[in-house]
C-alpha cells in the first residue's frame, strides 16, 4: 500500500489533518501527546525540515489547548 506522506512536497497540513493528528496522539500517549509533537517538531527542525517542524508545533499547541479546555471544565 502506498503512503500519502510526499518527503518532497510541501508538508502543510490541512486543519483536519492537524484534529486527526491531535486525536491519535492523545489516544496513544495521553498527557504525554503534547511532549511528543514537541519531540517530533524539535527533529525536524534539526534535520532543516522548517515547513514540517511548524506544522508538528501547531499538533503540540492544539493538543495543549485541547488540556486546557478540558481542564476548564472540570473546574466548579
Amino acid at each position: 500500500m502506498a503512503s500519502g506522506w510526499q518527503f518532497h512536497q510541501d508538508a502543510t497540513p490541512t486543519p483536519g489533518e492537524v484534529e486527526a493528528m491531535v486525536a491519535v496522539l492523545e489516544g496513544r500517549h495521553g498527557a504525554w501527546a503534547a511532549d511528543v509533537a514537541e519531540f517530533f517538531s524539535t527533529l525536524h527542525s534539526l534535520k532543516g525540515d522548517a515547513g514540517r517542524s511548524w506544522a508538528w508545533a501547531g499538533v503540540a499547541e492544539l493538543v495543549r489547548r485541547n488540556a486546557e479546555a478540558r481542564l476548564g471544565e472540570q473546574a466548579p
